[in-house]
C-alpha cells in the first residue's frame, strides 16, 4: 500500500472515529505495535524534527519548548495506546477545547500534525493497523482542539 493509500485510509478512520470519546484503549495491544515506551519514544524522536520542517505547522511550534512537547506526546501517545503512561500535561479545570481555543488552530494544522505523526510511525516501521488504532484514539481531539 502507498504512503497516499495508507493516508487515505487513516483519514477515513478518523472521520468514522469523530464520534468515538476521547478515552484511552483499556488493553494494551496497541502500544504493544507501536514498539512500547522505547518505540513510542522513537516516534516521537522522528515527529518532532517532522513538525520543525512541516512548513504548514512550523510556525505554531516556534516558541514552544520542543523537549517538553516531546515527553508530553509521549505520555499522551503511551496513554491513549493502552500503555502504562498517565499524560501530565492535562490542566487542572481546564478542558481540551479551553486550553486550545486562544491558539486558533485551524483543520489544515490539526491535519498537517497528524500527517506527520503518521510519516513519523511509518519511519519506525509500525503497521499499519496499529497507526490506524492510535489515529482513530485522538482524531476525536479535533473538535476540541481546532478554534478557527
Amino acid at each position: 500500500m502507498n504512503t497516499i493509500t495508507k493516508l487515505a485510509v487513516a483519514w477515513a478512520l478518523l472521520a468514522a472515529s469523530s464520534c468515538m470519546a476521547q478515552t484511552p484503549y483499556t488493553e494494551d495491544s496497541t502500544f504493544h505495535a507501536l514498539g512500547g515506551k522505547k518505540g513510542i519514544a522513537a516516534i516521537v524522536h522522528t515527529l518532532i524534527p517532522l513538525i520543525q520542517a512541516d512548513a504548514r505547522i512550523k510556525e505554531s511550534f516556534a516558541d514552544s519548548d520542543m523537549v517538553q512537547l516531546a515527553q508530553r506526546l509521549a505520555e499522551q501517545l503511551c496513554e491513549f495506546s493502552g500503555g502504562p503512561c498517565t499524560y501530565t500535561g492535562k490542566h487542572p479545570g481546564r478542558d481540551m477545547e479551553s486550553v486550545h481555543i486562544d491558539l486558533k488552530i485551524t483543520n489544515a494544522q490539526f491535519n498537517a500534525l497528524a500527517e506527520d505523526l503518521q510519516l513519523a510511525m511509518e519511519r519506525q516501521d509500525v503497521p499499519a493497523a496499529a497507526q490506524n488504532r492510535l489515529m482513530a484514539k485522538l482524531a476525536p481531539m479535533q473538535r476540541a482542539i481546532v478554534t478557527r
